[in-house]
């Protein structure tokens, strides 16, 4: 679905037939419009200006002195379900409820779910768009083959958590520097409950009894032959920021044995002490240790493919295995072996490479020796309504921020900013750039 909108006071046939005839050579996303800049605000800011083209009579253009800007929005379908429920905000249909507030101002909306491939709308649209929002639910790979084309983008924003769609290194060297925003908190809730639930589901083996009533049968034993308690187990988050500390929090009423983190910056002896948790010096020395292993960092180098055999060999016999952080972070082809081997019990979570997850995915169908142990769901752990309405909100914050000039960012939403991290979350970076005005 693509859907674009730009609307203004009407200008004359006339004055059309007097804009430059360059039209030839543009698509659908060079009907864009172009004026002087505002009076405090710069092209420097707000992108350079765009040469005028001849337009189709049916578009209606921009008379006023202040430059616009053209806005490429990447979403999921919603379908009958956007219709049928308006807060699913985080749809090509209700595009975030930010359409009329734009274009109010003049700016030009254009949303998409067409994102793979050179042919793909969100590829055609992306060479002129100064500011590009995409989600973590339905991603708009942002490459440096795409960068390179995205001659106009100034700001990149994540309507949600999660920025490692973009080529973060290529996006520090592109245009002087994209900013990469996100709505930091937005959905770390939503997703910490999204993996005590994962667990929960895993470790009472859920889902085969469920789908066992559904079937019409009854046979509690089948179902009861691999359904444990969580009190009394070992539980580990791998990285313990905003979310993996939620889920450390949830778990304490549970009673596990022990509650285990590893992550290069500890807690302090406080939060510890109030959560009940302990830190582990390596990564290697607590999956030994775990029945249960959530998942909670960042994708970058460092991470990408950081479950594989190897690793995953020294987690604990019959253990289970949860991620809602990224796909990536799994090798998913190691995983669904060690389900088969029985090595892992378990593996639930919501997140896939790529998004969407092709039929063949082999997470989809991965299940243990006795044919259970699957407990994956599309991307939806940070996508509740509660959450799309967090992160439209925050999108539309970070939006009003870059382009009333002020740049006045929450600095806990930004990840890349003027050509440096501003973050140590992707990387563990030592240089962070703490120039955030």
């Amino acid at each position: 679905m693509v859907s674009f909108r730009p609307i203004s006071r009407s200008i004359s046939l006339a004055s059309r037939a007097s804009l430059s005839a360059s039209s030839a050579t543009s698509s659908i996303a060079s009907r864009q419009f172009s004026s002087q800049a505002a009076a405090g605000l710069t092209t420097a800011k707000l992108g350079s200006a765009i040469k005028p083209r001849v337009l189709p009579s049916s578009i209606r253009t921009l008379t006023t002195a202040r430059e616009k800007v053209k806005v490429l929005l990447c979403l999921y379908d919603g379908g009958k379900h956007a219709k049928d429920v308006p807060a699913l905000l985080g749809t090509t249909e209700n595009e975030l409820g930010i359409r009329k507030w734009l274009e109010d101002q003049g700016h030009t909306l254009v949303t998409t779910s067409d994102k793979e491939g050179p042919d793909s709308v969100f590829e055609k649209e992306l060479v002129d768009a100064e500011i590009i929002i995409t989600t973590p639910f339905h991603p708009g790979y942002l490459t440096p083959e795409r960068l390179a084309k995205a001659k106009n983008l100034k700001i990149a924003i994540t309507a949600g958590i999660g920025s490692d769609h973009v080529d973060l290194p290529t996006a520090n060297k592109t245009n002087g520097g994209i900013t990469v925003a996100e709505v930091t908190g937005s959905n770390v809730v939503s997703v910490a409950e999204h993996v005590v639930m994962t667990i929960l589901v895993l470790l009472r083996n859920f889902v085969p009894a469920h789908e066992q009533v559904a079937k019409g049968n009854w046979d509690v034993a089948a179902v009861a032959k691999q359904e444990y308690d969580l009190e009394g187990k070992v539980v580990g988050t791998v990285a313990v920021g905003r979310i993996g500390e939620r889920v450390l929090r949830r778990l304490k009423p549970f009673g596990c044995k022990e509650l285990l983190y590893f992550d290069y910056q500890p807690l302090s002896a406080e939060k510890e002490a109030e959560i009940g948790c302990r830190r582990v010096e390596s990564l290697e020395e607590m999956l030994a240790q775990c029945d249960v292993v959530t998942i909670n960092c960042p994708l970058h180098e460092k991470t990408q493919g950081l479950f594989n055999k190897d690793l995953i060999a020294k987690m604990k016999p019959g253990s289970y295995l949860v991620n809602t952080a990224r796909g990536a972070i799994v090798v998913k082809e190691d995983v669904a072996a060690a389900l088969k081997s029985g090595h892992l019990a378990g593996y639930g979570g919501d997140v896939w490479f790529p998004q969407p997850a092709p039929a063949d995915h082999p997470l989809r169908t991965a299940v243990n020796p006795f044919g259970f142990g699957n407990a994956m769901t599309p991307h939806m752990s940070g996508t509740s309504l509660d959450a799309q309405k967090r992160y439209a909100d925050g999108t539309k914050a970070i939006l009003e921020s870059y382009l009333s000039g002020r740049h006045d960012y929450r600095p806990e939403d930004l990840i890349v900013y003027g050509g440096d991290y501003a973050t140590r979350s992707y990387g563990q970076r030592e240089k962070i750039n703490t120039n955030k005005q």
